[in-house]
């Protein structure tokens, strides 16, 4: 029988992995930046919330904040790693106009950072303490990183069109908010459960909002097909 510890374990593994998979899923799209030498009408915003989100959590993990959560730590800080180069290519490709804001962003989010770190070191001597502060704040920048993409879904019901909506960011975003959410309810840790459970929410949204446009831009295609067959002959 296995113990509740080795459970939470289990499946903070099993989030790792999935995690994982959610920091690769944008790929697809760099790879389409770096084949069209443009990065057109995809947004920076997504990837920019990732980053400090993933900053936040490998602070919260640390034994020095929030002790045996070191596995949060760990997969936040490769999707640090992962992020960071998603935004280098984004960087690279983009006027000038919008490469100044992705270093204002980017400016304003390590100093934001250096001031939380050294805050809280500085001010707060106990687990508890610190844990609910960095906790209250990762909450805040958990609940922006799966809110980020409420633009792109806006694009989506604007243009009818799921082209500049990121299939597998949606997909696995989904999945690792129901991952970490389990893990938050085993032992409940209301600073994981709170954001987990909204991007589930949410990303099951976006998966249905994917699907419907999906579906219709078959279709209108499909029309479009008959319709010049239909003009051809």
């Amino acid at each position: 029988m296995l113990s509740t510890n080795a459970i939470r374990n289990i499946i903070g593994i099993v989030g790792n992995v999935i995690s994982f998979g959610l920091f690769l899923s944008p790929a697809p799209t760099f790879m389409k930046i770096y084949k069209m030498k443009a990065v057109e009408q995809f947004s920076p915003i997504p990837y920019l919330t990732i980053l400090v989100n993933c900053m936040l959590w490998v602070f919260y993990g640390l034994p020095i904040v929030k002790p045996n959560t070191i596995l949060v730590s760990t997969i936040n800080g490769v999707g640090v790693l992962i992020v960071s180069s998603y935004l280098i290519i984004f960087f690279y490709f983009s006027p000038k106009k919008m490469r100044i804001k992705v270093l204002r962003i980017l400016a304003g989010e390590l100093v934001f950072m250096t001031m939380v770190i050294t805050l809280v070191l500085l001010t707060l001597h106990t687990h508890d303490s610190r844990s609910l502060i960095v906790g209250i704040i990762a909450i805040i920048f958990c609940i922006g990183m799966y809110a980020s993409p409420l633009s792109v879904m806006k694009l989506v019901i604007k243009t009818k069109s799921v082209e500049y909506m990121p299939f597998w960011l949606s997909f696995t975003g989904f999945l690792n908010g129901v991952c970490w959410t389990s893990y938050a309810l085993i032992k409940i840790d209301i600073f994981l459960l709170i954001p987990n459970g909204l991007g589930a929410i949410l990303g099951l949204l976006q998966l249905l909002l994917y699907a419907f446009y999906y579906n219709h831009n078959s279709i209108e295609g499909h029309e479009n097909k008959e319709e010049n067959v239909e003009m051809v002959v």
